[in-house]
This record gives structure tokens, sequence and C-alpha cells, in this order.
């Protein structure tokens, strides 16, 4: 099936490891020139871009710290000078301290707000002004996460809390923007076998598989593929949804 996402300009926020590694890859595999957004990790970013490239692919790596305006700016400003206008926006970028909620320091809480909400809010906000401004098209898909509904036990709270804004802020911004031709929705994970967290899963396979109905953690790239599928103009008719990929953790 064609997605009709060849020579779209994409920009992935967090986009150098685990999940925006694979949804980077996944939006250049169907042609996408792709904008893979880092703050620390600029080898693992290049990394992907040196992939997508090889594949015959455009891509560039962007350096911006999602919680500063003037940094998402930048990086859109570059995006549009190295590889045009963006039309698809995955916002990914997250932070999750894991700490007990009444051990939990302000400065932690506020941070996983700050990247999670203010950084999703900035992103979408810069390029629906550019796309207005074009009179253009776009969408955008927000990373929520299966804990947004269910919660967690091993001292999320803030990351939940931040997830579940998330969900709100798409519902939200699909409204406004509904009759302008952007649309937004947005994805909620369930556990995923990542670099992150395989030593945890290696350790206590069962412990894991047993949370999962389907008897086993998800990949990132069959995250990467409803991503994709929601970024491209075959999902023409959604606007404000958000779609579970969690091995049916959730089943809503």
């Amino acid at each position: 099936m064609d997605l009709y996402l060849k020579d779209k300009v994409a920009l992935v926020t967090g986009g150098s490891r685990g999940l925006g590694r694979a949804i980077c890859l996944s939006l250049a595999a169907e042609g996408a020139k792709v904008g893979v957004n880092y703050r620390q990790s600029a080898d693992k970013a290049q990394a992907v871009v040196g992939a997508i490239l090889e594949a015959g692919g455009s891509a560039t790596a962007l350096r911006a710290d999602v919680t500063s305006e003037a940094e998402v700016i930048a990086m859109f400003d570059r995006m549009e000078q190295t590889l045009g206008p963006v039309e698809v926006l995955v916002n990914n970028a997250a932070y999750c301290p894991v700490v007990p909620t009444v051990e939990i320091a302000h400065q932690e809480w506020t941070r996983a707000f700050r990247v999670n909400i203010d950084g999703t809010f900035l992103c979408s906000r810069e390029m629906i002004r550019r796309l207005l401004a074009l009179g253009r098209k776009g969408r955008i898909v927000n990373i929520s996460s299966q804990a947004a509904f269910r919660g967690s036990e091993s001292g999320k709270s803030a990351y939940d809390a931040t997830k579940g804004a998330i969900v709100a802020f798409t519902v939200s911004l699909a409204r406004e923007m509904a009759g302008k031709g952007i649309a937004v929705n947005a994805v909620a994970p369930g556990l995923m076998y990542t670099e992150m967290l395989a030593p945890f899963v290696d350790a206590e396979p069962e412990k894991f598989r047993s949370r999962l109905p389907i008897g086993r953690l998800g990949l990132p790239e069959e995250v990467a593929n409803v991503v994709t599928f929601l970024a491209s103009d075959r999902a023409s008719f959604m606007t404000g949804a958000t779609v579970d990929v969690s091995g049916g953790m959730l089943m809503r």
C-alpha cells in the first residue's frame, strides 16, 4: 500500500534511539525526508541519518532542546533550509523520572512536564504557524502511553500524568485544526523491547510477558508502523484519535 509519503518532510523529536529511531527509519522507508531531532545523542542521531542516506533516502540531524522556544524555532528554520517546510511532526521526545510520588523532587516533576508537554506544545505550535502561513496541510502524531490510562506502580506518576495530558492536548488541538487541514492524532504504546528495558526484561522475562495478553513485548518497529500510517494521507479521516498499540494492555 502506498502511503503517499514520498518527498513529504517529517520531523521526529527524540529521534536518535528507541522508538524515535524506529519511527525515523519507518518514515524514510516510505520516502519521507526526515529530520532527526536529538538533545544529547549526536552520534546516535548521525547513525540514524547515515542509515537513511545509505538506503537512498534524505535526512538530517537537528540538535534542539524541545523545552526551549528559541531552539525549537531555530530547528524548524534549519529544517526548511535543508529539507523544506515540515509537513509531518511526530512528538516523541520524552523524559521519565522513576521516583515514588512522595519522594520526587519538584524539579524532576517539572522537567517531565517541560519535556513531554511543553515540548509537544512548542513543536506543534511552530509547525502549525508555518503551515497556516503557507496555506498547506499537515499531520501531527503525538506519542502518549498506555500508562496515561492505566497508571503505574513503579514511581512513574509524573510521566503518566504528562502522557494523559498529551491525550487531552491531542483532542483539543485536533478540534481547533480540523477545519484547517491539519490532523492531530496520538499513539499509546505498551511495553516495548528497547535498549533501555532489555536488561530488565532479560532478567525476568516471564514477569514482563505475563503483563501482556499477546504474550510478548512489542518491538519499536511495530509501534512505528502505526505512527507512519497516522502520519500519512491514508489516515485522512482520522483526527483526535489515540490509537492503542499495547499488545492488549489497554483494549479500550
